[in-house]
């Protein structure tokens, strides 16, 4: 396992006092690593939860061509160009069960959608391109196809062209969402290989933060920050511990990243970070563990730190002193925006790396901006953003007022974060900017 200072050495121009947003990212690539503990887990509980292993296909799907929708099968080889075609429906075909008969050339089958195809039928035309002829003697059926709407093997589904038997279905390290739920229960599958959830302990710190209930008081805030992190956890699928606030003393803050590493794999804290503070959180994370002390070049979220936090053992004798790796540590501000901010820019890529998903980085989005905007170059900015659709179908993206740090309204009206990058300088109006959306992200 490499010390921060190692990691360091790695990277090309590193300065802890202005960090790129792009530097930061490396580096917590080169500090996590996956959980390694994998569990079978059944379905219901498996979703949000990163696959541990590939899940192979035990059967094709679908499997047996069948119709994709109510029609007439038929043989294709039957069509011609510019000639209507006449057919006798010899009977009805189920969802459900094979249908028993033969049909030959000149013949059809009604058939419902799923389907089995009655055997040599390749086609289906959907029932509504079709004439009904009056039947004959009261009895055969007849059926008129008109000229230019087919070609053979239309609207059939084949045999194993979604999944093939023995090919893998779902990939080790992808999140098992609403549709790979559905997809494993289509191949009869009750549980999935699973990592274990990540398990992450967060705290708020600082003698001026109030929990709720506690009266208020001159120069005190109520604690925000510990309610934001416990829900993006909780969307990323974390197992949460919730250490609540701790104040500015030395033994208390000791005891509580003692306790978060002996019980977590990665612990997040806000408040106590800043350059120059004058308090002891920063003083015991040096104590406790290997940590970095960040500057780094966005808005909003300057300061961080980043780094392991040892957890202490006992022998079998009872003996305390040994250590463990402990658990990665993520010191964010204290500003409640910027504490999501960080978060979402590079704590989440991180946790999901931890959790051994192997696509981690957010998805971005491109709009047009509705406003001008004014940005320095070589800092990385987040903006809370508003994505709408416009008149002529193109995405476009306008902030949402106040962007201070402290400002929770503008992040609660948003519905994404709109990225400035770190090379970037003002925006005009109608410029295309990157947008991590919410949905998918929180």
């Amino acid at each position: 396992m490499k010390t921060i200072a190692q990691i360091a050495a790695e990277l090309q121009g590193y300065d802890p006092q202005a960090l790129p947003a792009k530097a930061v990212l490396d580096f917590l690539q080169r500090l996590v690593t996956p959980v390694t503990e994998s569990t079978e887990l059944p379905l219901f509980d498996s979703l949000g939860k990163v696959l541990s292993a590939d899940v192979i296909s035990p059967m094709d799907v679908p499997p047996h061509d069948n119709s994709a929708m109510d029609g007439y099968a038929f043989d294709g080889r039957q069509l011609q160009a510019n000639t209507p075609l006449q057919l006798r429906v010899v009977g009805t075909a189920l969802a459900g069960k094979a249908w028993i008969g033969e049909a030959g050339l000149g013949d059809c089958v009604k058939i419902m959608t799923g389907a089995i195809m009655p055997v040599g039928l390749d086609t289906v035309v959907p029932q509504e391109m079709v004439t009904q002829l009056e039947p004959l003697n009261g009895e055969t059926t007849f059926v008129l196809i008109p000229p230019g709407l087919l070609k053979p093997g239309d609207n059939r589904r084949l045999r194993g062209e979604d999944l093939a038997q023995g090919r893998p279905a779902l990939l080790k390290g992808q999140v098992i969402t609403p549709a790979r739920l559905g997809l494993a229960a289509s191949l009869g599958l009750p549980c999935l290989p699973c990592w274990r959830p990540l398990r992450v302990a967060y705290f708020s710190t600082g003698d001026e933060i109030l929990s709720l209930g506690e009266p208020p008081r001159e120069g005190a805030v109520y604690d925000s920050n510990r309610y934001t992190t416990f829900g993006l956890l909780k969307r990323l699928g974390c197992e949460v511990i919730d250490m609540g606030v701790v104040k500015d003393d030395p033994a208390l803050l000791e005891a509580a990243f003692r306790s978060a590493a002996a019980q977590a794999d990665a612990i997040i804290s806000s408040g106590g970070v800043s350059v120059g503070e004058a308090d002891y959180t920063k003083a015991m994370m040096k104590k406790l563990g290997d940590v970095a002390f960040w500057r780094i070049a966005m808005r909003p979220g300057r300061p961080m730190a980043v780094g392991r936090i040892a957890a202490e053992t006992s022998d079998s004798a009872g003996t305390p002193g040994s250590q463990k790796p402990g658990a990665v540590l993520f010191g964010l501000p204290g500003n409640p925006v910027a504490v999501m901010v960080t978060f979402l820019a590079f704590v989440r890529p991180a946790l999901l790396q931890m959790m051994g998903c192997t696509d981690s980085a957010a998805p971005l989005l491109k709009a047009h901006s509705q406003e001008p905007m004014r940005k320095k170059a070589g800092r990385t900015e987040y903006q809370r953003g508003w994505v709408s659709t416009s008149a002529d179908g193109s995405l476009q993206v306008r902030t949402t007022g106040n962007q201070g740090s402290g400002v929770l309204s503008s992040m609660a009206e948003a519905n994404g974060l709109i990225m400035l990058h770190h090379e970037q300088g003002n925006v005009a109006v109608g410029d295309l900017l990157d947008v991590m959306m919410f949905d998918g992200a929180i």
